[in-house]
């Protein structure tokens, strides 16, 4: 199908080495040919070929850019269609008088994602691989990126396309003995063979949803929370694990009063690191404030990283910070370990439970290994692998997951029963739509148009 010609600027904004335009469509080399000037026609070169130039303003003709452009004709592009980059010089006010042009050639600005919205439209790419293209830019380790690529390359639209042929051949089969019951050869769809059938799907499903928790943080980050009394290192803890300064460290409580975000990459895993205001009761009213939000941030931690003065005995604050974090998986750090240990480490292992208890000095550095030790053993079990297998990441994908595994479920139960096969198999169609929505099979425009306008422009 032909669309209309789009273009937009697809690299960041900002003074760099090169930016580019990016053009896509029937029209896209017709139109940067009519700007282009070098030694042969743009209409003339070889797909997939790179050609020095200049791009001219057509009614003043005036030397815009010095540019490479590249010329890659369809099917064997990213968008199955006519591409053209334009490649200038980095800057704002160069890139975006190239693309004035372009847009001047009966070109349309492309939307956000829409160059990857048309590859998934014209069959390039399903819509698990689109959404993977996303996951790709935003990741923030080293695991994360080959998980998006793993999924880029089609890992799990491969095993999603496996379970919903599986239902396929169950709904043929319970057709046939519907419709031509007369027939000797075909497969009597039984509920035991039925149940069998649709087992062994759930089996797979299951199989996947366990990498859900691991690739969904790989995906988002570790929402991690570093709370404590005031003065008892957050700030420090918090400049230690990001190997920056990003926060003001000084021996006066109640120095940080407003939450600090930081992203950091610890041995593979992406944490979402919060330095909060220390915990305490105060009358100073924006301190106040910094206590509140700390506690509603609690809320929503994945991780939580309490740090306890070690050269301190425990107060009743201590003691309600352990309360606060109920059921949330824990650490805690017993800090400044380079002074006198005055704090009770028998009522503190006790108040901790089965989180792990660490001693540390942000003076010396002591505990920081083995505080990243306990971080990749807690969440995955010691080491972050991408061994090949289909990690499940994005929240959309996680939630269709669940709602097939529960359709099966039903189908299984129905077969259990004695449910006669022609009922059941409503609760085996469903399985088959679910998963197709996770590949773009059966899946509504609104959420297409709902998913790419999430892309940035360009991609």
């Amino acid at each position: 199908m032909d669309y209309d010609t789009i273009a937009a600027i697809s690299t960041p904004t900002g003074e760099g080495a090169i930016s580019i335009v990016r053009l896509s469509g029937s029209e896209a080399v017709a139109a940067a040919d009519r700007l282009f000037q070098g030694g042969k026609a743009l209409r003339d070169v070889g797909s997939h070929t790179i050609h020095y130039g200049k791009i001219v303003d057509p009614e003043t003709k005036k030397t815009v850019e010095e540019v490479m452009v590249s010329v890659m004709r369809k099917p064997k592009t990213f968008t199955r269609e006519d591409v053209v980059e334009i490649n200038c010089h980095g800057g704002l006010t160069s890139v975006n008088r190239v693309l004035e042009l372009v847009l001047d050639q009966n070109v349309r600005l492309a939307e956000p994602g829409e160059f990857t919205k048309r590859a998934f439209l014209n069959g390039r790419i399903d819509l698990s691989q689109a959404e993977a293209v996303m996951d790709l830019i935003r990741a923030k380790t080293d695991q994360a990126m080959n998980v998006a690529l793993n999924q880029m390359e089609g890992k799990l639209s491969i095993l999603i396309r496996k379970l919903r042929q599986q239902l396929l051949d169950i709904l043929a089969a319970v057709e046939v003995n519907i419709d031509y019951p007369e027939y000797d050869d075909a497969e009597v769809m039984t509920n035991n063979i039925l149940f069998e059938k649709a087992s062994a799907v759930r089996h797979q499903l299951d199989r996947v949803l366990s990498t859900a928790r691991q690739g969904k943080i790989l995906r988002e980050g570790l929402s991690t929370v570093i709370i404590g009394r005031p003065n008892v290192g957050k700030s420090s803890l918090l400049n230690q694990l990001v190997h920056e300064s990003k926060a003001i460290v000084t021996n006066v409580p109640g120095t940080t009063r407003d939450v600090i975000e930081e992203y950091v990459n610890v041995r593979g895993v992406p944490l979402k690191l919060v330095d909060t205001a220390g915990i305490r009761d105060t009358e100073d009213l924006v301190e106040k404030i910094g206590v509140s939000r700390s506690k509603e941030l609690l809320k929503t931690a994945e991780l939580v990283l309490l740090l306890i003065n070690s050269h301190e005995a425990l107060t009743d604050e201590d003691r309600m910070l352990f309360q606060l974090i109920g059921t949330t998986p824990a650490i805690i750090l017993l800090n400044k370990a380079d002074l006198t240990m005055n704090v009770s480490i028998d009522e503190v292992r006790e108040l901790a439970g089965s989180n792990p208890v660490l001693r540390t000095s942000m003076i010396d550095d002591k505990g920081l290994e083995e505080l990243e030790q306990a971080i990749a053993s807690l969440f995955f079990s010691n080491s972050v692998t991408s061994n090949g297998e289909a990690y499940v990441s994005n929240t959309r994908h996680i939630a269709l997951l669940k709602q097939a595994r529960s359709a099966i479920t039903d189908a299984i139960d129905a077969a259990q029963q004695g449910i006669p096969v022609d009922m059941t198999q409503i609760d085996i169609k469903r399985t088959w739509d679910l998963l197709g929505e996770i590949v773009g099979d059966t899946v509504s425009d609104s959420l297409i148009n709902e998913l790419f306008s999430k892309f940035c422009l360009g991609k």
